[in-house]
């Protein structure tokens, strides 16, 4: 579901007289459907920067990044949007909405942009946001004037709401107490069980046994430790 072939990534520093950077080098890896892969390695070895690749955020130098059958590194912009409506889910570390869209809308609008019956659809995101204890008050308001740990559980609630092919978690489970890390490695399990390949990002090491089957070390795709 998720297939990366010798793809390399590289910054361009135009302030710095046009300075290149290569960051990544040789990323090869396969997630297949129901496997959960967690990238680690050393702060600074490229994870995110490797999740921002998966996603299209940043444009690969080379290499093929198929992910349902689609190549991000040739895809065009209009493909490249429709594979984040129907098939890869992001879960940034960041909530990032427009301003004064209440809560509940918020965590619907992913199942809207395929179709999803309105009524539907807000019965899904309730669902959710009741089981990530958002409380029912908050709905009608923007998450944008929410602690720090309430707007985590709406973009995971965000993120779930579709049951996406293909999922990218960076640090899920961060921010959360106990019980509400708890409700999303369950999230994480039946997203696993209905066939969904993930990528994450877990320091939470208790949190990456759980869930996750295997590891995959960036830092051996970083060109300074490939020298």
């Amino acid at each position: 579901m998720i297939d990366l072939t010798d793809v390399s990534k590289t910054f361009t520093l135009h302030n710095q007289g046009g300075a290149v950077i290569e960051v990544l080098s040789g990323v090869t890896l396969a997630v297949a459907p129901g496997e959960c892969v967690a990238l680690t390695g050393a702060s600074g070895a490229g994870k995110s920067t490797l999740m921002r690749v998966i996603y299209g955020n940043y444009r690969a130098r080379s290499g093929i990044i198929r992910v349902g059958g689609t190549d991000l590194v040739r895809a065009e912009p209009r493909e490249i949007i429709r594979l984040r409506r129907e098939v890869l889910g992001y879960v940034s570390q960041f909530l990032r909405v427009v301003p004064r869209v209440p809560t509940q809308d918020v965590v619907a609008e992913p199942l809207r942009a395929v179709g999803v019956a309105e009524a539907e659809a807000g019965e899904r995101a309730a669902a959710l946001l009741e089981r990530l204890n958002i409380p029912r008050p908050l709905w009608s308001l923007s998450p944008t004037t929410f602690s720090g740990g309430e707007q985590q559980r709406v973009n995971i609630a965000r993120g779930f709401a579709h049951p996406y092919p293909a999922l990218l978690l960076d640090e899920p489970t961060a921010s959360l107490d106990a019980a509400n890390r708890d409700v999303v490695l369950s999230l994480i399990e039946e997203a696993k069980a209905r066939g969904a390949a993930i990528v994450g990002i877990f320091h939470d090491e208790a949190a990456r046994a759980r869930v996750c089957d295997r590891e995959i070390d960036v830092g051996r795709f970083t060109p300074a430790r490939a020298a």
